[in-house]
């Protein structure tokens, strides 16, 4: 019933005080929103947990190659982010391309049955996976940020990104499942994942809303968006900083699939258990999530961001430090989940109240593409590090390019007269 009520958030209601104000639930449409993540990533999730294992272990990919097929995960079909996103601007459908983007990762696991042990149609088939989530990212964000009133933004993404980490969680617990009933049958996790994901699109369909109440542009007299308009975000002010912050954090993340085959090397994990350890991450991000969206509301967004990224470097120098055994494990998965927790939704919520509510939704793309493209080379190049200097001293290294990353885009960003760092007005 609740998934119904997509109008305008608690806050906006009459008769909301500014105490009642700051604990008000988000808008059904974030809640709708979140609902469909949920049931994605479930989907997403069972294979992205057994995929580094039958590409690594199975099919005996070097470091060098699974690099290349995890950047093509996140990062080649970054492109179409921005495409993704100045076709939702432009005609004003946000909701339909976020569902094109859904329906297409959902056909994209039953590609993976045909794709069989052959390795380009293997990476065929995560690039239209890849192009699905590409296409759907900026418009979905979009829509929560113009269903939000900006204080709140902070909170509306951490409960969005909550509900995405329980899929999250819940994934590999499937898998695992799947796996136990019908012994190492990949064909039967690509084949429940396909019915997870296809119920998500028909969630979409019902219960998200193209224009929630309370989006203050009236869209029916304004000229469509064009392309100079789009990329006249990129020519100044703080869209520019951000996509350039964005694209150095990018090139600081090497990715999940690395991070498990390191963690699993150094505790010598049984094969069928390498799935959970996706899923301490997902509890962790799910616990911290929220609550690390409202304390960027209150403290501001950027540190927040910051605190995320000294998480990530903490995870490398585990990974390569003296800690063993469970301690190892419980750390390293607890800090890699707070890293997600307090980066992916509170990025997004900082960069929302200074881009323009017409160009919103290229905004974010810009900003996805930027994190996306470097997400690329940094797996290509952790790759080569791992293949020329041994895993320990590839994870050393990225831990340095962390520290690096942060200085930069706290020169870009960390100006009291800079709008992505200042707390918003209550």
């Amino acid at each position: 019933m609740y998934l119904s009520t997509v109008s305008r958030p608690v806050a906006d209601q009459p008769g909301s005080g500014p105490r009642r104000r700051r604990f008000a639930m988000v808008s059904g449409n974030v809640v709708a929103l979140g609902t469909v993540s949920l049931i994605t990533d479930v989907s997403a999730e069972m294979v992205a947990a057994v995929l580094p294992l039958y590409l690594v272990l199975g099919l005996h990919l070097s470091p060098v190659a699974f690099g290349v097929l995890d950047g093509v995960h996140t990062g080649a079909t970054a492109l179409l982010r921005v495409v993704g996103g100045f076709a939702a601007d432009r005609f004003r459908r946000r909701k339909l391309i976020a569902g094109v983007g859904y329906a297409l990762s959902a056909v994209a696991k039953l590609g993976l049955l045909l794709a069989g042990r052959s390795i380009p149609a293997i990476g065929a088939v995560i690039a239209v996976d890849r192009i699905g989530k590409g296409v759907r990212s900026a418009p979905r964000d979009a829509l929560i940020t113009l269903s939000t009133p900006p204080e709140a933004l902070g909170r509306a993404f951490g409960v969005h990104r909550a509900m995405d980490s329980v899929g999250a969680f819940l994934g590999p617990l499937a898998a695992f499942a799947v796996l136990l009933l019908v012994g190492q049958s990949y064909d039967a996790v690509f084949v429940t994942s396909f019915c997870v994901a296809a119920l998500a699109v028909v969630v979409l369909v019902l219960f998200v809303r193209e224009q929630p109440d309370g989006e203050a542009a009236d869209e029916t007299n304004d000229p469509k968006v064009s392309v100079r308009e789009a990329f006249g975000l990129l020519r100044g002010g703080p869209a520019r900083r951000l996509v350039l912050a964005a694209a150095m954090l990018g090139l600081a993340t090497i990715g999940d699939g690395f991070v498990y085959l390191l963690l699993q090397r150094r505790m010598d994990l049984g094969l069928r258990w390498f799935p959970l350890l996706a899923v301490g991450t997902s509890l962790a991000y799910l616990l911290l999530a929220a609550p690390l969206g409202v304390l960027a509301d209150r403290i501001g967004r950027l540190p927040v961001v910051i605190g995320g990224y000294t998480a990530l470097g903490a995870t490398y120098l585990l990974l390569a430090g003296p800690v063993d055994g469970w301690p190892l494990i419980a750390l390293t998965l607890t800090l890699y989940g707070a890293f997600y927790a307090a980066t992916e939704g509170v990025l997004i919520a900082l960069a929302g109240p200074v881009l323009p509510a017409r160009l919103r939704t290229t905004g974010i793309a810009l900003v996805q593409t930027g994190q996306a493209l470097a997400y690329l080379v940094s797996s290509v190049l952790f790759g080569l590090a791992w293949q020329a200097w041994g895993p320990e001293n590839a994870i050393r290294a990225a831990a340095v390019a962390v520290a690096g990353v942060l200085v930069g885009t706290l020169l870009l960003l960390a100006s009291p007269s800079r709008p992505t760092l200042r707390k918003v007005p209550r």
